[in-house]
């Protein structure tokens, strides 16, 4: 049951990300953007794993990964205006 309820959330935090972004209130560059996309598809793993569900498990793995990756692509262009005064 209470796995139940933690991939329901995790629906519900990548929902809410995508509608944000798509409704213009939120940025695809804003962390919040990337921590909501993280922090639910974290949850739709431990779900899709309890029901053995691997092939969705695996989907949510490698929307984790995008998300780091966006984080730390962002995080490195921030860094490169600092240091060269854009």
């Amino acid at each position: 049951m209470i796995l139940d309820i933690i991939g329901w959330l995790g629906s519900a935090l990548v929902v809410i990300a995508y509608a944000l972004n798509i409704y213009k209130k939120m940025s695809s560059d804003a962390l919040t953007y990337h921590f909501l996309n993280i922090a639910g598809s974290g949850c739709l793993i431990a779900n899709t794993m309890y029901h053995h569900a691997v092939p969705s498990a695996v989907v949510n793995i490698i929307w984790i990964f995008i998300a780091l990756f966006a984080i730390f692509e962002s995080r490195m262009t921030w860094k490169f205006k600092i240091r060269h005064n854009f």
